[in-house]
């Protein structure tokens, strides 16, 4: 099988390895540094231009650019142009998908990204552990009321963005367990993949657990089928056992718990306030970055004042509400542009692909990862965090290096 996506000439000067190595290390660095990354990053496009290498494209292209394009409209309706512009200057983070896809070009360049990912993921993880200790030490009578407002965030700033990051890298890695036929490190990387799923448990992100959940079951559906079986018992053997209080977790979601934020009614009010954003401007929003300075201008009249002192409202905490709400519905339209035609284009490659090819793993773990990210985006504004964003953007661009794999091994198969 081709392992190259075009005949390239061999690297061998510092000029051009530089591309590649910046490249891959400001993607792999996504999982556990924002400022490495970004760093990184530059660094990796400046090396890309100096480098006179052909500047590729993914079919994305259009919906990021109708998505970037939007924003700026949205911003100049709002009437509050100079707020947004941190909006603005978070379009540099959308270098990395052409960065990585330009660069990186063989399925061995993708597999070391991934390899990257579960030891950027699994030592954040194990750095987890340790805060969840010290805070267990530190207030075991109440502990599951204390630590539900500072909770494990690994390296990274916030407990959602950490789940967020291990997530993605679990959907990749478990890709690579199931469907690669290169063995070498299996052990290890079934150890990082406990390590990183154990941390995610005890990140008590209910939202991050549905979305790993459904890319879980993609990626097992397509290994056996009857393997599905095993995520429902799973969880019913989880809330059975109760390790680190998940059950209480759980169920709070149902049946709120006096002392406890009640993050049910939280979320159901904030989508309440911005389909209210929504109905007033279905097609600008009210701006980039004016959702939180908006938020009580739209709060339906029948929500009991005041609201509760703990209510994060900066964000509408749902990744459909928010950014209809913040930039309109053509704004939302394109990002699911995005997200579908990923994964329709990722899909008709697998469909494509002999059973044997070792691309089919990093197609499986885009489409798991896109799904994780769906499915956990109806709780949380996942991608509006820079460091996720980039970490999610080099997990489509892997995806598109494999489907042009795929592509060149079709060719040499006459196809």
């Amino acid at each position: 099988m081709a392992d190259l996506v075009m005949p390239v000439a061999t690297r061998s000067t510092w000029r051009e390895q530089a591309p590649l190595y910046l490249a891959g290390a400001a993607a792999a660095t996504s999982v556990v540094s924002i400022a490495g990354s970004e760093i990184l990053l530059a660094l990796a496009f400046v090396a890309v231009l100096a480098a006179r290498d052909k500047w590729r494209w993914p079919p994305v292209v259009w919906p990021v650019a109708l998505w970037m394009g939007w924003t700026l409209v949205s911003l100049a309706a709002s009437g509050h142009a100079r707020g947004g512009l941190p909006q603005v200057r978070k379009f540099y983070v959308y270098l990395m998908l052409f960065v990585v896809y330009s660069t990186l070009r063989s399925l061995k360049d993708v597999r070391i990204l991934v390899i990257s990912w579960a030891a950027g993921a699994g030592l954040s993880s194990l750095w987890g552990f340790g805060q969840f200790i010290h805070k267990y030490l530190t207030t075991p009578r109440y502990f599951y009321y204390a630590y539900e407002n500072e909770r494990i965030t690994g390296f990274v700033d916030h407990w959602m963005t950490f789940s967020s990051l291990i997530m993605l890298a679990l959907m990749m890695l478990g890709a690579l367990l199931l469907f690669s036929r290169e063995r070498k490190w299996f052990w290890w990387l079934t150890a990082a993949a406990t390590v990183i799923s154990v941390a995610l448990l005890l990140a008590h992100t209910r939202s991050m657990w549905l979305g790993a959940a459904a890319g879980a079951v993609w990626l097992l559906w397509f290994k056996k089928r009857w393997l599905v079986i095993a995520v429902p018992v799973l969880a019913a053997i989880v809330l059975l056992v109760n390790p680190f209080e998940v059950r209480e977790r759980t169920l709070a979601a149902l049946r709120p718990q006096p002392g406890v934020l009640d993050a049910s009614a939280h979320r159901s009010t904030l989508r309440r306030a911005g389909w209210e954003m929504i109905k007033a401007h279905p097609l600008v929003g009210v701006g980039p970055e004016q959702v939180g300075p908006q938020f009580m201008d739209y709060l339906p009249a029948d929500i009991p004042r005041p609201i509760p002192s703990e209510w994060y409202y900066q964000h509408l905490h749902n990744i459909y509400f928010h950014f209809a709400a913040e930039r309109g519905l053509p704004a939302l339209a394109a990002l699911l542009w995005v997200f579908g035609q990923s994964l329709l284009d990722f899909s008709r490659a697998l469909r494509r692909l002999q059973s044997g090819s070792e691309a089919r793993w990093i197609l499986h773990g885009a489409i798991a990862a896109i799904i994780a990210i769906l499915v956990s985006g109806w709780g949380e504004v996942n991608v509006g965090h820079s460091q996720v964003l980039e970490m999610f953007l080099a997990v489509i661009a892997c995806g598109y290096i494999a489907v042009d794999v795929s592509r060149s091994d079709l060719q040499k198969a006459g196809r």
